[in-house]
């Protein structure tokens, strides 16, 4: 049956071409009513089209192309765990603290890898990638050319061997060679970014020398200063200073490098004085000498006025030796001005005024380091946002990319202010910012989005609905943000505000999810929330199965203490929930934890075992409360004898107990 179908389906469509070209050649010889003028206008139509055509230049694409087009119809997914996490789920991190730990980690393991790879290439040499991934073969980090030459070292100092790169230049000097300034540059360049001394490599343990570790020791010894959080400080007659007093002639670029180096290395006043030297030999410095120089000014100067007119001298020099300024040198003068006191605010503002003067376009640090000088403390953004309203609105809509180090430190600052002042709409406004395009890069690390988008979040609960605040909770939480014991405890005000304590089981469970079940302060909020007021049957269940898986935690971990008011809050749930059972257990606990029991809560109970006609328990609760020693064990004792029937047996402990608690007059 298959074969003659098939022949039926040949012949149907063979015939039906035949009848469509007869149709066609007959439609064209019939002209169903068109005119001459008609003809021509078609023809002229068709003629027209034909002419327009324009074929297209053939599009060289790159080999990530589909790629990102396929990257492009994703969103990011707001319920999963940060894209590096999702090849290991069992290192998903719950924390702030655990998101480090496992970066670092994983880094880690990559810098060994890398470790082992360049120091054994003969052991890698297949590539199965296609195309060729450079990064995933050997690099050459050991050296090859061993004899004396100016080869050799620039190979050590592009393998940046700093001591190996210092011996070869000594031995070129012996044999009489002369090193190129340019390679000389270079080698200053390096010795002077490395403070003299050999960087880590990937993969390479840390290891201290003995002199910096005595270092250390006296830097502890006595009060800390701003250039002792430096990792390496400029050694007296290193290397670079040996090497640079030994040329014959010296440019700016050498004056450069080791004036760059000194401020890097926390030796400003050497570095002040290494320009000085370099005017005094009638060599006009580069844009980086002095961008340089104004960062450290205000470190070799005590009063505000005496750092400003050093920054102010410095720029005038600037002027006179015809330099022209760039973006970091605005931004080093704005970063002087934060430590001018007084002065900040209005040179800051005549600063902005000479960038845009001279066609420089701000950075967001530029606007950062604005900020800090109008807005040094809470009250002063409370009093008043204007400028951080003007810059969003010159910034809104537009992309960035970074210039600056300093620029990862704008999105936290403006939302510091907002965060202040209470400025809901201007906060938004400035999360909208870090959507455009790929600005949500210039957050930070991942220290610095946490900051950020824990001042969001802490903003959101105070001024926004709870619904809005839930939404926003969902987006965020766990792929942007992992709040801590304070941003819990704002969701858990913000849904106090807004009466939706019915949600707060499933806090619990993203209490537990993020590691802060272990933060007694947090539970007891919780538990005081749930236990403050009476709820419907059904919310009283929810809450009292959370008590319950609360009270499971804390005996999982014994080191957590239980307060007297969360033995409280728990007990006090399970009654309202009619887990009687469970609620003299949780009693017990109080005994065994060297805790209390207050009045109010002894008396509910008692109301409980007279709801539910048990005079057991009731008698079982007063000498619970007189083993407490607690002062209303007679009333307990009184109530129990007026509202349960009791045995004669019963009815003689209870007036025991009143007697014996009762007051005499």
């Amino acid at each position: 049956m298959a074969a003659p179908g098939r022949h039926i389906g040949h012949s149907v469509q063979r015939n039906g071409r035949f009848i469509l070209y007869n149709l066609e050649q007959l439609l064209g010889h019939r002209g169903f009513g068109w005119t001459s003028a008609l003809r021509q206008q078609a023809a002229e139509a068709n003629k027209e089209s034909a002419e327009s055509v324009v074929i297209p230049r053939k599009k060289t694409w790159s080999r990530e192309a589909v790629l990102e087009a396929l990257a492009s119809t994703v969103s990011r997914d707001p319920t999963a765990y940060p894209y590096q996490f999702q090849d290991d789920p069992y290192l998903s991190p719950r924390t702030s603290t655990e998101f480090k730990l496992f970066s670092l980690s994983q880094e880690s393991g990559r810098s060994a890898a890398k470790y082992i790879v360049n120091n054994n290439p003969k052991l890698f040499t297949k590539d199965f990638a296609e195309p060729h991934i450079p990064c995933l073969m050997p690099e050459t980090v050991s050296l090859r050319l061993e004899e004396v030459s100016e080869e050799a070292l620039k190979e050590r100092i592009t393998l940046r061997k700093v001591t190996a790169a210092v011996d070869m230049y000594d031995q070129l000097l012996q044999a009489g060679t002369t090193v190129s300034m340019e390679t000389t540059h270079s080698l200053l360049d390096l010795i002077c970014l490395y403070s003299d001394r050999d960087p880590v490599q990937d993969g390479e343990p840390q290891t201290d020398d003995a002199e910096f570790g005595e270092e250390l020791k006296k830097r502890k010894a006595r009060v800390r200063r701003a250039s002792d959080f430096l990792k390496f400080t400029w050694k007296e007659n290193n290397n670079a200073e040996r090497i640079f007093n030994l040329l014959p002639e010296r440019d700016t670029r050498c004056y450069s490098a080791l004036i760059r180096g000194m401020v890097k290395h926390g030796a400003y006043a050497k570095a002040f004085s290494m320009y000085t030297d370099m005017l005094n030999n009638r060599l006009t410095a580069d844009v980086h000498i002095f961008n340089a120089l104004i960062s450290a000014a205000p470190d070799v100067r005590d009063k505000f006025n005496e750092r400003w007119d050093l920054v102010a001298e410095l720029l005038n020099q600037m002027n006179q030796q015809k330099v022209r300024p760039d973006l970091l040198t605005f931004n080093s003068v704005l970063k002087a001005l934060r430590r001018c006191g007084f002065l900040a605010k209005t040179q800051a503002l005549h600063t902005l005024n000479e960038m845009k003067a001279l066609g420089i376009a701000p950075s967001l640090a530029s606007y950062d380091h604005i900020l800090a000088v109008f807005y040094k403390s809470a009250s002063s953004a409370q009093n008043n946002t204007d400028l951080l309203q003007e810059v969003i609105a010159e910034l809104e809509g537009r992309i960035f990319t970074c210039q600056d180090p300093d620029d990862v430190l704008f999105f936290s600052s403006a939302m510091r202010i907002c965060l202040d002042s209470k400025d809901l709409e201007l906060g938004y406004k400035i999360q909208s910012l870090v959507d455009v395009g790929e600005n949500w890069r210039l957050l930070g690390d991942s220290f610095q989005q946490s900051i950020y988008y824990g001042r969001f979040f802490n903003l959101l609960c105070m001024m926004e609905h709870i619904d809005v605040v839930l939404k926003w909770y969902k987006q965020i939480i766990p792929s942007l943000y992992y709040p801590n014991p304070q941003g819990m405890r704002d969701l858990l005000q913000a849904l106090d505000t807004d009466s939706r304590l019915d949600l707060l089981p499933s806090i619990w469970k993203d209490i537990k999810t993020l590691g802060h079940d272990n933060k007694p302060d947090l539970v007891e909020e919780l538990l005081s929330l749930m236990a403050r007021e009476k709820h419907s049957s059904e919310v009283q269940e929810s809450f009292a199965a959370c008590a319950l898986d609360v009270k499971s935690v804390f005996d999982l971990r014994p080191s957590i203490e239980w307060s007297a008011a969360s033995l409280s809050h728990i007990t006090t749930l399970l009654l309202r929930a009619n887990k009687t059972r469970q609620a003299w257990e949780m009693l017990q606990l109080f005994k065994s934890r060297n805790r209390v029991p207050s009045e109010g809560l002894l008396n509910n109970f008692l109301s409980v075992c007279h709801s539910d006609g048990d005079s057991q328990k009731a008698v079982q609760l007063v000498q619970l409360s007189a083993a407490f020693c607690l002062p209303t064990t007679w009333r307990l004792a009184k109530r129990a004898l007026a509202e349960f029937e009791l045995t004669e047996e019963q009815r003689a402990i209870l007036s025991e107990l009143e007697t014996a608690g009762e007051p005499s007059d």
